[in-house]
């Protein structure tokens, strides 16, 4: 017997649950993360081996050999989560200490879903170059670098100049990882619909970091420019705008390849007849009118994810005819949501000790999400994987480091068979030590 559908008030109610939980439950924790030992320590005498006298020897050791600092200590799967809090979320520039839980929540999904060591950074300074130096003073404590939450168009000159001078991995979420999940999601999505990626028209609502980076790297999966439409915060890019800075490179580069038939106007009239809408912009909802959308194409795809509410609420975008409905939220049908991304990706890349993060490797990730998805079925409902199905996150790793391999940035080289065992053992203890954690009660239970 089918269910009765919810009403608009217990879906309402239901999407702001998270919120008022969250009020809750992190002053009860006092945060998310905390350092465990990942030694034996059968008595105090084995401080003399972890530490004083014993640690001397181990430090000689890598003075002598830099390259062992990978063997003897963590840094082969620390990662350091770096932000100025700027573009926090959907809210702004809200400055480091506010970006604080942000940092600490990513910290705490890149343990649990990727098994990787990561430790939030939030920097006082909203001087770019200040930031890059910074950064790169702290590169002997990480093999990794995820840049988060950094204003546009400072972002693009941050990770450049950074990715162009470390010798770590280097890259920033809201780019790489969001476009991966992004095209995963579009490619199944077009598979449900009946469209091929050549052929479809798509409308990009915003042109901050990630629907840059969405947008370069669709392109590179096959998409043409010209059958783009991308919308800024004063309307549709096109080669008639002269109000765009030079320091705002990406938007000047987009007025030249999108928008071949030289579409005015703003997100209204970007939207007709378009079978796509991927929309990064502000926090919903009516940012998009579901007039708007009942005049795009038949078995149209709608992806919304501005956060921490949407740009329409989904059933609205189904009333108005969308086929597909994708959001950035946990709470709804289709999350697109970097979590099923970063995690992976940086496991993959830190197996193998790639020296970057490639857009090659970001799309053979995305490739084997969407292929995990349609492993099994895809609906309107299921476009991707969800954060509780922990067995994608090892095949997505082994993808990355394969193609990291087959790049020649990968200073490792293992078998396929290898790079799986890897990545689920790591991923199955960081798993298993939380629930031992909460069986044991030293995580304690929440109580209201």
């Amino acid at each position: 017997m089918d269910q009765p559908k919810a009403t608009k008030e217990e879906l309402l109610e239901k999407a702001e649950k998270p919120t008022k939980d969250a009020l809750k439950m992190h002053p009860y924790y006092k945060g998310k993360i905390e350092i465990v030992p990942k030694c034996v320590i059968r008595d105090v005498n084995d401080f003399a081996i972890w530490y004083t006298p014993g640690v001397a020897e181990v430090c000689k050791e890598i003075n002598k050999n830099p390259g062992l600092a990978y063997e003897y200590t963590n840094r082969a799967n620390m990662v350091g989560v770096v932000t100025d809090g700027t573009r926090v979320l959907g809210l702004g520039d809200i400055g480091p200490l506010a970006a604080m839980p942000v940092m600490e929540g990513k910290a705490l999904l890149f343990k649990y879903l990727g098994g990787v060591d990561a430790f939030p950074i939030c920097l006082d300074t909203k001087d770019p170059d200040e930031f890059i130096r910074t950064v790169k003073l702290l590169t002997p404590s990480f093999g990794g670098i995820n840049l988060e939450d950094i204003e546009n168009p400072k972002c693009f000159y941050i990770l450049d100049k950074l990715r162009s001078e470390m010798t770590i991995p280097v890259w920033h979420d809201d780019q790489q990882g969001t476009a991966a999940v992004t095209l995963a999601g579009l490619v199944n999505a077009l598979k449900i619909v009946g469209k091929k990626i050549q052929d479809a028209k798509i409308t990009m609502i915003g042109i901050g970091a990630a629907n840059v980076c969405i947008s370069k790297m669709i392109f590179k999966a096959g998409a043409d420019p010209r059958k783009f439409i991308v919308v800024d915060s004063k309307g549709i890019l096109n080669r008639k705008r002269d109000d765009i800075g030079p320091t705002h490179k990406e938007k000047r580069e987009f007025c030249q390849m999108t928008n071949g038939e030289n579409r005015d106007g703003g997100i209204e009239e970007a939207l007709k007849g378009q079978d796509v809408v991927i929309a990064l912009s502000k926090s919903g909802p009516d940012v998009i009118k579901k007039e708007w959308i009942s005049t795009m194409a038949d078995n149209s795809i709608v992806f919304v994810c501005a956060n921490p509410i949407p740009e329409i609420w989904p059933w609205e975008a189904k009333e108005a005819g969308a086929r597909v409905v994708a959001t950035g939220r946990s709470d709804f049908p289709n999350q697109v949501n970097n979590s099923v991304g970063f995690p992976a990706i940086f496991r993959g890349t830190l197996d193998v000790m790639a020296t970057t993060i490639t857009d090659e490797m970001c799309i053979a990730a995305a490739y084997e999400l969407a292929k995990c998805a349609e492993d099994k079925g895809l609906r309107e409902d299921h476009l991707l994987p969800t954060m509780d199905e922990w067995e994608v996150f090892p095949r997505e790793a082994v993808a990355v480091a394969k193609k990291a391999m087959e790049q020649g940035v990968a200073r490792l080289t293992f078998s396929e068979k290898e790079l799986f065992q890897m990545a689920e053992t790591k991923i199955k203890r960081a798993r298993d030590e939380v629930g031992l954690l909460m069986e044991k009660g030293i995580i304690a239970p929440y109580k209201e």
